[in-house]
């Protein structure tokens, strides 16, 4: 039976597995860079978007073989050409056929496309419900002992999924959708991460860009090929609540001077057994953005309010385990 998990956390970040480098507390997530489901996206702006994260300071790149059918690992390549020794990668396999040797060949695939010889944090996707995860994730354990992976993850478990597998793996990291306008992982997930040492890293962080404040008081509209229409975040019911919340949470930003967006990160950052956040960029300037959202600390009193506003808005939510209603 692998040996407990356990979590080191420092000012630079925090130590998973065995990674050599650290987790950092904020992460720039990879996912609209696969050019699919976020209405496409150009090549040179996720190039910009990189160059301008690792300049403020952000060397945490989390990305996913299903993200463009390995686009947007091909994407980080070239980056990654420059800056490896830098840069905590993560990267995602899939679940979809629970056969291990097709999923040692998705990771050979990734590690291929990314031009790397091994990868900090390798997370098994979305787990299938009715197929047994153990062979899966004893896969993963046999390609740390091999030096492919150095930290294990899964994303989107159950806490009875996760306690089935961790009789063959050591899981290091649980990523999962956190945010102020979505947090059913609090009621289960987050608390047995925390009793597990299991380092929690959050996804939609931003609640799929609405704690940008850039969504009107109409459900917004989406170009095709976007996937946010089916979001639960922007269920027509839902969306007056969301919309006010955010609405309240504005004009406690204006009084902390600060942007909504910042709030949003600050919140997910200091809230328990979270390790690092994750916000997406899609160009140079929304990367630049996100560099400086944790560096001016925002008062208690504050975060009080928010907890306060996301306890009322999450009331009105349909209640799933994820914003995407995805089980497969």
């Amino acid at each position: 039976m692998p040996s407990p998990s356990a979590v080191q956390h420092s000012t630079s970040g925090t130590r998973i597995g065995d990674a050599e480098r650290p987790l950092g507390r904020l992460g720039l997530g990879c996912w609209a860079f696969g050019g699919e489901q976020w209405g496409g996206q150009a090549e040179a702006d996720s190039h910009a978007a990189l160059d301008a994260a690792i300049a403020g300071g952000i060397t945490h790149l989390d990305t996913a073989r299903a993200y463009g059918n390995g686009a947007s690992e091909r994407v980080l390549r070239p980056f990654l050409d420059r800056h490896r020794d830098r840069v905590f990668l993560a990267t995602k396999g899939n679940a979809w056929n629970a056969d291990p040797a097709e999923l040692r060949h998705e990771l050979e695939a990734s590690l291929h496309d990314l031009g790397v010889d091994h990868v900090d944090l390798y997370y098994l996707h979305w787990p299938k419900s009715d197929a047994d995860m153990k062979p899966l994730l004893a896969a993963i354990e046999d390609a740390r002992s091999g030096g492919l992976v150095r930290a294990i993850g899964v994303s989107n478990f159950s806490v009875e999924q996760m306690r089935d597998v961790s009789s063959v793996a050591r899981v290091d990291a649980h990523q999962l959708g956190y945010s102020l306008l979505w947090r059913p992982a609090e009621e289960e997930v987050i608390p047995y991460c925390l009793e597990h040492g299991i380092a929690v890293v959050s996804y939609s962080s931003l609640a799929q860009g609405i704690l940008t404040g850039k969504f009107g008081p109409d459900v917004p509209a989406f170009p095709a090929g976007d996937q946010r229409p089916d979001v639960a975040l922007f269920d027509p019911d839902a969306w007056p609540h969301i919309h006010d919340a955010v609405s309240q949470m504005k004009r406690l930003a204006d009084a902390e001077g600060q942007p909504l967006v910042n709030l949003a990160v600050q919140w997910v950052a200091s809230r328990p057994g979270v390790a690092s956040v994750l916000v997406g960029a899609r160009n140079a300037r929304q990367a630049q953005q996100n560099a400086v959202t944790l560096a001016r600390p925002v008062s208690a009193d504050t975060l009080e309010a928010l907890t306060r506003i996301s306890d009322e808005a999450c009331r009105h939510l349909p209640h799933q385990p994820n914003i995407f209603g995805f089980n497969p």
